[in-house]
């Protein structure tokens, strides 16, 4: 072997190891962080702040760690930034889900954990000595000066909640969208609750499809899937009033047409074609003239400087997330006219179905409306779970309709019974409803 294939070999040796450590380490992370989802939802808070002191304060390893994900503690971190990226990932896993649950009082105690290293006995140990010297590093940092800051801000809200209903714990994952798009967070904060609310989100969708699969099987376990929603078996009735909507006159086809036949107009025309494609499916025609007039005055009086621009992406959008104001909240604080009117007559589905249209022109406006939605839940969870029992069934429709609309799952009807001469038409009773997974083609 001459010097140079030697050079080669060894440079090829190097890479492989460097590689193989990598990914070891981020395995190690993922593992960490799902972890810590886990215990933070599950767990108590005392259990949680427990362990992220034994974790990034005490430098201990854990044996709960280990048996839930193979590795005792930290001392797969070998350098300072990747220390710190850790610390802050977990730290804001935490705070996110304690936020989002109202459990501020926690957070407070979370953020004084640090103050406890000061004081902490110094270490013989290398690795350890090493991971008290970037703790130290990082509480005498203007980043943890902020965190301190922000403890005040706890301070007041657990105040503020301290014995009031928790019934919007359910509704973490809206919550957690809002935090991922408010700007006065940190960037890191802000990643790790999109990454939250889209983990949780999934799970709903995913315990919802197994649910159904189960329930409606006489040889499957019914404790085995839990029903995700508070509805009881009456979720599945609820799911074949959705899906039975198929075909040519599904919400998606329907979308598509509207898509189709609007290219080319004006803003002006588009505004009105939007009113009359929303809410022609509707059978109360006093409920319809009502939306429809107060709908009129909102979007004739807005942006008419642009009535005569040809309808574009950034219209569409902008257009769409008006409506979705004025469907649900127009000042992200209370709920607007057209919320508490279509909510008034007890059929949730209405308004759900509604919203679920105008996300189908406009999939970018997703995120706006569950950001509204994270507005309305804050704003009645001021109030007893009895006394705003419609609006959680309004949110309950909503996650279903929503995961039934998801990318990856497709929910369809099969009739199971054969018509009788005497029967007129069949009823959802005839049918069971069949979920699978779809398949990248399909999607």
């Amino acid at each position: 072997m001459t010097s140079n294939s030697f050079h080669d070999s060894q440079e090829h040796q190097d890479f492989v190891k460097y590689k193989s450590q990598h990914s070891n380490h981020q395995i190690a992370q993922e593992r960490l962080y799902s972890y810590l989802i886990e215990i933070v939802q599950k767990c108590p808070a005392e259990e949680v702040l427990s362990e992220f002191k034994r974790l990034f304060i005490d430098f201990l390893d854990s044996v709960k760690l280990a048996k839930v994900t193979g590795i005792y503690g930290i001392s797969f971190l070998h350098n300072e930034d990747d220390f710190y990226y850790t610390l802050k990932r977990c730290f804001y896993i935490i705070v996110n889900n304690w936020e989002a649950q109202r459990k501020y009082k926690y957070i407070q105690q979370l953020i004084k954990l640090f103050e406890t290293s000061k004081t902490s006995s110094y270490s013989h140990h290398p690795q350890t000595q090493t991971f008290q010297k970037w703790l130290k590093k990082f509480v005498e940092s203007k980043e943890y000066k902020d965190l301190k800051g922000l403890a005040y801000k706890y301070k007041k809200q657990a105040y503020k909640h301290e014995g009031k209903s928790n019934w919007s714990n359910r509704y973490t994952a809206y919550l957690l969208v809002a935090q991922s798009f408010d700007a006065k967070r940190p960037r890191e904060q802000q990643e790790v609750a999109r990454k939250l609310s889209k983990q949780m989100k999934d799970k709903f969708k995913f315990d919802l499809a197994m649910y159904v699969a189960r329930s409606q099987s006489a040889t499957s376990s019914t404790t085995r899937y839990k029903n995700p929603s508070i509805l009881g078996d009456n979720v599945l009735r609820l799911i074949k009033m959705i899906v039975v909507k198929k075909g040519v006159f599904s919400y998606d086809n329907l979308a598509n047409i509207f898509i189709k036949q609007t290219e080319n107009q004006s803003f002006l025309s588009f505004k009105e074609s939007v009113q009359k494609y929303l809410f022609f499916t509707l059978d109360n025609q006093e409920v319809v003239n009502n939306l429809l007039k107060y709908l009129s005055e909102n979007l004739d009086a807005w942006k008419p400087e642009a009535n005569e621009e040809i309808i574009n992406n950034n219209l569409i959008l902008r257009t769409c997330n008006r409506l979705i104001d004025c469907l649900t909240t127009e000042n992200s604080k209370e709920p607007s006219p057209l919320f508490v009117l279509l909510l008034a007559g007890g059929n949730p589905l209405t308004l759900v179905i509604i919203l679920l249209k105008v996300i189908l022109i406009s999939r970018n406006s997703r995120s706006h409306l569950e950001i509204r939605i994270a507005h309305l839940i804050s704003y009645y969870e001021k109030y007893p779970e009895k006394e705003c029992k419609w609006f959680i069934n309004f949110l309950e429709f909503f996650n279903i309709t929503f995961a039934i609309y998801a990318e990856n799952i497709e929910y369809n009807l099969i009739k199971m019974r054969k018509d009788k001469p005497s029967r007129k038409s069949p009823t959802l009773d005839d049918y069971r409803v069949f979920s699978q997974l779809k398949t990248d083609k399909q999607q």
